[in-house]
């Protein structure tokens, strides 16, 4: 009809009229370049989350060394297996988000030989140990002693994660969306690593533990997952590090 407005209007439901096709077709094409572009974006400008993973290929591990529960159970391996030397120290975690140590806090300095899957990540080893009777047990013999060799006072910066997560249990395992899987982790027991943003003496990972060597407080679960300084010493305990911090230095930056 002659002076009829004749602008293509949608109406749901009849086909689209052929006006409005192109303009449909350019921003659906926009928004989803837009959505992909963004996604990208966002990816790679995610940290890269590392190599740790469990050694699911290497099948359940079974290794001897002495233990140790300051400030978190550790494994000084003295006879190893396959895929785990003698003189390497692991972190000990039980299966899911819990530690060891009720299981094993009788069982400080003694001999013990472990069954369970193994992690890795950089310079830290742990492993998962197993829930049933058979994956502790205490031998006879004395076990030898671990060689600490103490390396000053330091200020680190970085970050407080969970060493099982850290290790490879979880990807990354570390950063804030990783908050709330790592303080359930650290709540269960297993124990705390500091990853620092510049290393001592070649190593950036580090089990933590207050001043005095023993576990640390609830009260640092406030300050997981962001980036602190941390003032405190360091020590080597066989192929591991230990950092024993002053909680009243902790800083968030």
């Amino acid at each position: 009809m002659s002076g009829q407005n004749q602008t293509p209007f949608f109406i749901g439901y009849l086909p689209i009229p052929h006006g409005l096709r192109l303009f449909l077709v350019v921003v659906s094409g926009l928004l989803i370049g837009g959505f992909a572009a963004l996604a990208l974006a966002i990816g790679t400008a995610q940290g890269n989350p590392g190599t740790g993973d469990f050694q699911w290929g290497w099948g359940p591990q079974e290794v001897t060394g002495r233990l140790e529960i300051r400030p978190y159970p550790l494994l000084h391996v003295t006879t190893g297996s396959k895929h785990i030397p003698a003189g390497r120290t692991l972190l000990l975690s039980g299966v899911g988000k819990k530690g060891v140590r009720p299981r094993v806090a009788k069982l400080d300095g003694r001999l013990v030989r472990l069954k369970g899957f193994a992690l890795k990540r950089g310079e830290i080893d742990a492993l998962q140990v197993g829930d049933n009777n058979k994956a502790i047990v205490a031998l006879d013999g004395k076990a030898p002693a671990v060689k600490v060799e103490p390396l000053g006072r330091w200020r680190l910066k970085g970050e407080i994660c969970d060493g099982k997560c850290l290790a490879g249990a979880m990807r990354p395992g570390r950063g804030l969306s990783h908050r709330a899987c790592a303080n359930l982790c650290l709540i269960g027991g297993v124990p705390p690593v500091f990853v620092s943003s510049a290393p001592v003496d070649g190593n950036d990972f580090f089990v933590m533990g207050d001043s005095k060597g023993n576990p640390l407080p609830p009260e640092i679960l406030h300050h997981v997952s962001v980036y602190v300084s941390l003032e405190g010493t360091v020590e080597r305990r066989g192929n591991i590090m230990v950092f024993k911090v002053d909680l009243s230095s902790l800083k968030v930056l």
